[in-house]
């Protein structure tokens, strides 16, 4: 590829938030930085090691040196109209791309130099990622490329990118050229790569094929023998190797003093010695090709700021070298396949091999979590316990999971999100195949209680978290007894169809509260067709009731169970199907499971089964085969019932995300700069201005004057059309109507004067001017709004509006980004939605255009990243459409951040 001619440099600060660490193809880490003028060096030394071939591909020409002048325009660079980005690998560059405006244009040519040894390790692909963000950064809308016609690896990194590519050719030389937005196409490309990426990060350490134990000890009950100890017990696949300074064996197993003493390489180290040392472990890692470290050690983030820059420190080493880091401050992982058989943990009881994989925040959740697992019967595929979550996250390993044929349910212990919104769209693609079920804690944290609007204060940590999981259908449960209840249908039971069930049981008391929890959580206890009715009869006793519940008398037999349980899932009207059982003297506990066993297996696979057994005693658990066995009727409906919502969530249709045009972005780019101007602490809009801004995205707002004198405001009056709305202007008033700052209704100019003149009494200098509107007319009133969340970003709030919305605090939010389903779901999710949908006689609001309104909100909170907080209250939704009533509209300075449109470690 050829390069411009030299132009004169712009230098711009060094753009150090497009650093970071990434993931490649092969699951290995490096780091991908932009260019510093200090390269030049590193660049000569990169050329030396490239082979002739890659380095004739990309200068045309076998040169095996370059000018000074060309080096030094390469490692010189604007950041803006030329920019360049390096990848190191412990400190060496292995990499360079970089691109280079057309001058007078909105066009740029790449090129890229990849040392040999990386190539196919997918860094092309990820190059062309950093470098088309920039571009599109820097309001580049192109790329061009000259390649030579046999460099297909290069074609083949353009071909596969996702962009929609043009070439011509003259033969020898192609020209490739192709539009840089971030299409959902190029999106998608993108995700899937991450996906690999990060699926094969993780696998190389929860499946490792040797493993060191550093600190393995000679006393039984210290932390590093009883790890060492789980793993030789637990039947581990590969080798074990003892790592003790003096000992020469542990358990009977040949120690090594150091790492560097093991003769082979190690896959996985265990790291449990004292946190000063912990840095001394690491230095060995990479001599032994080290793929992950999992360091149980303490005393780190969670201590002091000094083990926070230690563990900085650690995961910057790691990660230069290739190395994932799980920990610091953890328990430990588990994998139970047959192929690993791996209990790296220093937990007292062994996991049992199963279905369900296990994530845990906490190291005491996760050895309670462990225990309650082997205590219920729920076998576990794997478990991590990623304590300070240094490197690896809850998203490496929902990207891993998601692949695993060994784990069919995901169980997350979370206490902080790192990256929220990188989890909503992982959670919300796993979730479609495989179900999360979550505890997170920390449910009473307080919002922000600062907040100057209704939407601000409204919105708390928790209300983030809830409209997260609600919108990528992790199933949120309170407590970890439901976590478990709930992963145990999950992992043994089809997903319910629907919300009908069939209860079926031999004592009323215990099946009436069994129908009473379903009441509770929304299932249907229908009763039953007579087509059904009357099979039932055919077989039971004339004292049975088979309406639904289905009372089989206290006496039933195992054979009568396991033909009810038949007849009721032949019944197609049916979704799930509880059996309830009281043990009386006269049948055994095990056979009845087992004939609901039978039964339910026998019978139609699309329909879950439980069973409840109302005995002190626990049942022995293969007499019920894969029906998960409740000990009351509450958590066993608790769990059918999420399991409903989550089946519900996946039969809706996944709605699309409404495209902005550059145009409209640009336009309101425009109108922020201007405000902001001379405001670095922030300020809020006139209506006037709120009006311009929201306008570029299509909100409606209702015409509005602004006058100051009594005179003024009649004439505004006049010219509006009577009646009118008086509004005090200031946009700093949240409660206006509270502090006398509305007047309502006045129907000429007499009413006009007397109205200003109450309000400059009331509230003197506050009014800030009057706003003159025209009468809206009736409607429902609702609010819409935004709010910035520190963790989670923009939410949009969706909720009954005017003076009564704090009292009735009907309102829910949802995080961005916002699809059209999203919106629906919003608007239909209030206790007072049945008013928007023609209640008691009253014709339906538009509810379509309520929804787009909720869309273009969220458009605005994407691509303003300065909105601080937005109130349209009220918004009137009338049958003819919607309209935004009053505004209050913050921004406050911040800074865009396309380098989070990359793929990388966060």
């Amino acid at each position: 590829m050829t390069d411009n001619a030299p132009d004169p440099l712009r230098p711009s600060e060094y753009p150090a938030q497009w650093e970071s660490d990434v993931v490649l193809s092969d699951g290995g880490t490096l780091h991908v930085r932009p260019v510093r003028p200090e390269d030049i060096a590193e660049m000569e030394a990169l050329l030396a090691r490239t082979s002739p071939e890659s380095v004739y591909f990309r200068f045309f020409s076998p040169v095996r040196q370059l000018s000074r002048s060309t080096l030094e325009r390469f490692a010189n660079v604007d950041y803006v109209d030329r920019m360049a980005f390096v990848v190191e690998d412990d400190g060496r560059l292995v990499a360079v791309a970089r691109y280079e405006r057309t001058p007078g244009s909105d066009e740029a040519e790449v090129a890229f130099l990849i040392e040999d040894r990386h190539h196919g390790r997918g860094l092309g692909t990820l190059l062309l990622e950093h470098l088309a963000a920039a571009g599109r950064a820097h309001n580049l809308t192109r790329f061009f490329a000259d390649t030579l016609a046999e460099n297909q690896k290069m074609l083949g990194v353009f071909r596969n990118a996702g962009f929609s590519m043009t070439t011509s050719s003259d033969g020898a030389v192609v020209t490739v050229r192709f539009p840089i937005e971030e299409t959902p196409a190029v999106a998608r490309a993108i995700e899937e790569r991450e996906h690999r990426s990060e699926a094969r990060s993780i696998a190389r350490v929860l499946a490792p094929t040797s493993i060191a134990v550093v600190g393995a000890a000679r006393q039984p009950g210290t932390i590093g023998h009883e790890i060492f100890r789980n793993l030789i017990i637990g039947g581990f696949t590969g080798p074990v190797f003892p790592v003790h300074p003096s000992a020469r064996s542990i358990a009977g197993v040949r120690a090594y003093p150091r790492l560097d003493d093991i003769p082979d390489d190690i896959d996985l180290v265990i790291v449990a010695v004292p946190s000063e040392a912990v840095m001394d472990v690491l230095r060995s890692c990479p001599a032994k090709n080290v793929h992950g470290v999992v360091i149980i050690s303490n005393g780190f983030a969670e201590s002091d700021a000094q083990g926070r820059q230690a563990e900085h420190e650690i995961v910057a080493f790691a990660l230069r070298h290739g190395i994932r880091i799980i920990g610091p401050n953890c328990l430990g992982i588990v994998n139970t396949a047959s192929s690993v058989m791996m209990n790296a943990t220093f937990a007292p009881v062994r996991p049992v091999p199963g279905r369900v994989a296990l994530m845990s925040q906490s190291g005491a959740i996760g050895i309670a979590a462990l225990q309650q697992a082997a205590a219920s019967g729920l076998g576990l595929s794997s478990f991590v316990s990623v304590g300070n979550k240094a490197d690896v996250s809850g998203n490496d390993l929902l990207q891993y999971w998601e692949d695993d044929p060994e784990t069919a349910v995901v169980m997350l212990y979370l206490e902080s999100f790192g990256n929220p919104r990188k989890f909503a769209r992982i959670a919300r693609r796993v979730a479609r195949t495989k179900p999360i079920v979550a505890v997170k804690a920390g449910r009473s944290t307080a919002g922000n209680r600062a907040a100057a609007s209704h939407t601000a204060s409204a919105a708390t940590s928790d209300v983030a978290v809830d409209a997260l999981f609600h919108q990528t259908g992790v199933i949120r449960v309170d407590t970890l007894g439901e976590l478990f209840d709930t992963a145990r249908l999950l992992a043994t039971q089809p997903v319910p169809k629907g919300r009908r069930v069939a209860i079926v049981g031999n004592s009323g008391g215990p099946m009436i509260l069994a129908a009473d929890a379903c009441a509770a959580g929304a299932l249907l206890v229908p009763e039953l067709s007579p087509e059904t009715q009357a099979a039932l009869r055919s077989f039971l006793p004339p004292t049975a009731a088979v309406r639904n519940p289905v009372d089989l008398v206290a006496a039933a037999s195992a054979a009568q169970f396991e033909q009810a349980v038949r007849t009721l899932l032949a019944d197609p009207e049916i979704d799930a199907l509880v059996a309830v059982y009281t043990p009386p003297i006269v049948t055994r506990t095990e056979d009845i499971l087992a004939a609901v066993s039978r039964g339910a297996t026998s019978a139609r696979s699309d329909v879950p089964v439980l069973a409840v057994v109302l005995s002190g005693e626990h049942p022995d658990p293969d007499a019920s085969g894969s029906v998960p066995v409740y000990p009351l009727p509450e958590p066993a409906i608790r769990a059918l019932a999420r399991a409903a919502d989550h089946g519900a969530w996946r039969d809706a249709p996944v709605g699309h995300m409404a495209p902005v045009d550059r145009a409209t972005v640009g336009s309101a780019r425009v109108m922020v700069d201007d405000a902001l101007a001379g405001h670095p602490d922030g300020t809020w809009l006139d209506l006037d201005r709120s009006r311009a801004l929201l306008g570029c995205f299509g909100i409606p707002v209702i015409e509005s004057r602004t006058a100051g004198t009594a005179d003024e405001v009649v004439a505004a009056a006049r010219a509006i059309g009577f009646p009118v709305a008086l509004k005090a202007a200031n946009p700093q008033l949240v409660h206006k109507t509270d502090v006398g700052g509305v007047r309502l209704g006045l129907v000429d100019a007499v009413a006009v004067e007397r109205a200003h003149a109450e309000m400059m009494a009331s509230l003197g200098d506050r009014l800030g001017g009057v706003l003159v509107q025209p009468m809206a007319g009736s409607g429902v009133e609702t609010i819409v709004g935004v709010v910035n969340d520190p963790s989670f970003g923009p939410l949009v709030m969706f909720g009954l509006g005017g003076i009564a919305t704090e009292l009735l605090g009907d309102r829910q939010f949802r995080v961005l980004p916002l699809s059209s389903i999203d919106a629906t779901a919003l608007v239909a999710s209030l206790r007072t939605s049945p008013l928007l949908f023609g209640y008691r006689g009253a014709p339906p609001v538009a509810v379509a255009a309520l929804e787009d309104l909720l869309v273009r909100v969220a458009q605005l909170a994407e691509h303003v990243p300065e909105l601080a907080e937005l109130d349209l209250n009220p918004v009137i939704a009338r049958p003819d459409g919607v309209l935004a009533l009053d505004v209050k509209l913050r921004l406050i300075p911040a800074r865009p951040h396309p380098e989070l449109a990359v793929r990388r470690l966060d």
